[in-house]
């Protein structure tokens, strides 16, 4: 990201592997990656004064069923909230469409966090995007769309982007695929 013009990071990158990716601000260890792991990597950067921020999960090796089914779980949830987000809708509400999504699937009690943020020359802004999210989004507002499911001691998945909100929807910028990628 320096290297093509970033001026700094926005805060500095998560990286975690296994147990530790249970954890949604896991902090990086020495701890070798291994085959089976789920590897969660949270970075973004500031170009001309503004934030970005993105999170992608990797997998190494191989998956289990119920590794996969957690990740397309995660999926779903974000493209629940995205297909809600616009403005005029409150962050409550895009939050709720996500976290149904998680909670109908058996996962209600993983998704600790809201499901997203403002961004902007602050890395975390209004408007908020979760369960107290009471007002409604404003057009032209940056926010993220980064649901997650985290098994404590055992594995966790988040998938963030970045939204431009506008009235009748909002764009997506974060171009990187969201398939599971299984290195």
């Amino acid at each position: 990201m320096l290297h093509y013009g970033a001026e700094n990071m926005s805060f500095d990158p998560i990286v975690v592997s296994g147990a530790n990716s249970s954890k949604p601000h896991g902090v990086p260890t020495e701890k070798e990656i291994q085959a089976g792991d789920f590897v969660t990597m949270d970075f973004g950067c500031i170009v001309d004064g503004y934030c970005s921020d993105m999170t992608r999960t990797v997998a190494v090796g191989h998956v289990t069923d119920e590794m996969q089914t957690v990740y397309d779980t995660v999926l779903n949830a974000q493209l629940a909230g995205i297909a809600c987000c616009k403005a005029g809708v409150t962050g409550r509400d895009v939050d709720g469409a996500a976290r149904k999504v998680i909670a109908d699937a058996g996962y209600g009690d993983a998704f600790g966090h809201g499901f997203g943020h403002g961004v902007g020359l602050e890395i975390h802004e209004a408007p908020t995007v979760g369960p107290r999210g009471e007002a409604p989004l404003p057009a032209g507002s940056i926010v993220t769309a980064e649901p997650g499911i985290y098994l404590p001691g055992r594995f966790g998945v988040r998938i963030e982007d970045m939204l431009y909100v506008i009235e009748d929807g909002c764009i997506n910028l974060t171009e990187a695929p969201k398939q599971l990628v299984i290195l």
